[in-house]
């Protein structure tokens, strides 16, 4: 079954899409407020998706049952493939092909839909982007980390996987996911051969004005050159 989500358009008949992934505890409504802040008014008409993950336990909140893309067992960011539950990871990378399939179905191929995700959200989409056998326009990754081993990674990639564009952005000062997870996510997606976009700002787990700017200038330049 489909995931339910939020949806917004910017224009009549949209031909892109944004399909974006909330965080850990959050839900599809968390980051419909940002549209009004993204769009250009120059970009042509976009379909924003904003699904709702699934209800289940995260071990780290004490088996708390909320939204979330997949399990967290461990505080520790030492060892990313024990930290996420691999199993989990891939259930909700299915989901997102799927709603990505439903895209091509109203009208709106790969090569004009951006993954983007925040936290939980963006460790999605970027496992998602690793095995996409069909490029997307382009992924976005904040505030996140990559849920698997280098090798992992590596053993996961698709061969076309990293001709896609990849924006990744972090909080110097984030107290969830330290900003050397994240680092260090973006080094191993390079050395996949992502040409990454790399920013990181004084903030701390969150998205900030000139996060979205520079996003903004990105996804400029996706929408000009994606057919």
């Amino acid at each position: 079954m489909l995931l339910d989500t939020v949806e917004h358009e910017t224009g009549t008949n949209p031909q892109w899409t944004v399909l974006w992934l909330h965080g850990l505890g959050a839900d599809g409504n968390d980051f419909a407020p940002i549209v009004p802040e993204l769009v250009r008014r120059d970009w042509p008409a976009l379909r924003f998706v904003f699904p709702h993950a699934p209800v289940r336990p995260v071990t780290i909140n004490g088996g708390m049952r909320m939204r979330a893309w997949y399990d967290i067992t461990s505080f520790e960011f030492g060892d990313l493939a024990q930290r996420a539950d691999r199993a989990g990871v891939a259930e909700s990378v299915a989901q997102v092909e799927a709603l990505i399939a439903r895209e091509g179905e109203r009208g709106v191929p790969p090569k004009r839909v951006l993954l983007a995700g925040f936290s939980q959200g963006g460790a999605v989409t970027l496992s998602t982007g690793l095995a996409r056998k069909s490029p997307l326009a382009g992924l976005i990754a904040l505030s996140t980390y990559l849920p698997m081993t280098a090798e992992q990674a590596q053993a996961a990639l698709h061969p076309e996987a990293n001709s896609q564009p990849l924006f990744m952005a972090h909080g110097l000062f984030d107290p969830v996911v330290p900003a050397a997870a994240g680092d260090a996510s973006m080094k191993t997606m390079r050395a996949l051969g992502f040409g990454v976009d790399w920013h990181h700002y004084p903030m701390q787990h969150q998205v900030c004005g000139e996060e979205i700017a520079d996003l903004a200038d990105w996804m400029t330049a996706r929408l000009a050159t994606a057919g």
